[in-house]
């Protein structure tokens, strides 16, 4: 019998558990069953998932009566558009999915935005489960309800807040993931450390290498710990207004880095927002609001587990300063043309700023990129 531990995101009617544990994929029809409105589901996943886990999918789901249709779709973020997008709500729709039913979002970070986004729209909202399969999945994309696409002018500028049904985090699968990906999702987890758990980093600093190496027992509480620390924060602050904006520590940077590189796959959204995360403590550190210890440590250990920290660590082209302050200014947290900065007094002190002078985020960009 798998282990497995049940966390609540606290939203009222909206509430909703994450189920995290070994071998759930088997038991997911019995896990799925109870909020059913009917047994019923459309699974949404990508190539490669489908290869590992589709089947395990379908026979749990069989197992249970449930009835299911899949879709497949390409693999990468560039599934993430208009395009897809209006495939799978005509593909949905060609299955006579009713309000009812429930999509099934199988896979990563891409699959969970995307087939989430199709969920809040398809007959004005039905309901979706996620169950994700990698590891910033996991942690991070797959909790707390953010939905969407990408444009040519962003990352995730189309999409609306859709909580989920159910998550179920099953850990066996990382087992299955690439290093890189396993790396990548580790930046979520650091993330919550550097934000506002130091206890949690201070853990990372002496595990953080049993996670990305493939220990289950590391990587599980690696999990539990991430999504308790998304869950209190989501429950305080459901739409973003307030302090839910700090879990986007790096991600300002990082998203105007992955707008730079065309989204392909020289740069994962994870690398990204370790990149970003470096450039957030080096940017407080030049604003003398973080000590250059606390910003040498924290970039120290992202080096230490194997993260990028520059983009030149992974062979990316010479980045311009100019250009990607100019990608920044497109971020969903501008307010009044001003961009919304998560910053550092230190680690585990993440803070809001919207005080940062263009000028000020471009010359320190260009002082660590020239």
């Amino acid at each position: 019998m798998s282990r497995s531990d049940v966390l609540n995101v606290a939203l009222g009617e909206r509430a909703y558990d994450i189920v995290v544990g070994d071998d759930l994929l088997q038991r997911a029809g019995e896990l799925i069953a109870p909020v059913l409105a009917r047994p019923r589901v459309a699974i949404v996943t990508d190539e490669t998932v489908a290869g590992l886990h589709l089947g395990t999918l379908q026979d749990a789901l069989d197992q249970a009566g449930i009835r299911h249709d899949a879709i497949i779709l390409p693999p990468g973020e560039q599934t993430k558009d208009f395009g897809h997008f209006q495939d799978l709500l005509n593909r949905l729709l060609d299955f006579g999915l009713e309000r009812r039913d429930m999509i099934v979002a199988l896979g990563g970070g891409v699959i969970g935005d995307l087939a989430g986004f199709a969920a809040s729209v398809l007959r004005r909202g039905v309901d979706f489960i996620q169950i994700p399969t990698t590891l910033l999945a996991q942690v991070d994309s797959s909790v707390g309800g953010k939905t969407g696409i990408d444009t040519r002018h962003g990352k995730n500028l189309v999409g609306a807040f859709h909580q989920p049904r159910l998550v179920l985090a099953d850990t066996s699968v990382l087992a299955t993931l690439p290093r890189r990906e396993l790396l990548a999702g580790y930046a979520e987890v650091v993330k919550y450390g550097l934000l506002g758990d130091r206890g949690f980093f201070e853990w990372l600093e002496s595990h953080g290498t049993d996670v990305v190496s493939g220990s289950a027992q590391a990587q599980r509480h690696a999990v539990l710990k991430s999504c308790a620390d998304k869950a209190r924060i989501v429950a305080a602050d459901e739409k973003e207004t307030g302090d839910r904006a700090l879990l986007n520590l790096g991600h300002t940077f990082g998203h105007a880095l992955e707008i730079s590189v065309g989204f392909g796959a020289s740069l994962l959204h994870g690398e990204a927002v370790a990149i970003g995360m470096r450039m957030a403590f080096g940017l407080s550190q030049a604003l003398g609001l973080c000590s250059g210890q606390d910003a040498e440590r924290a970039e120290r250990h992202m080096r230490t587990v194997g993260l990028p920290v520059h983009p030149d660590d992974l062979g990316l082209p010479r980045q311009d300063a100019a250009v990607l302050a100019a990608h920044m200014a497109q971020d969903k947290k501008v307010q009044d043309g001003r961009v919304t900065f998560v910053l550092v007094h230190g680690i585990g002190e993440a803070f809001l700023s919207r005080d940062v002078e263009p000028k000020t985020v471009e010359d320190y960009l260009a002082s660590l990129l020239d």
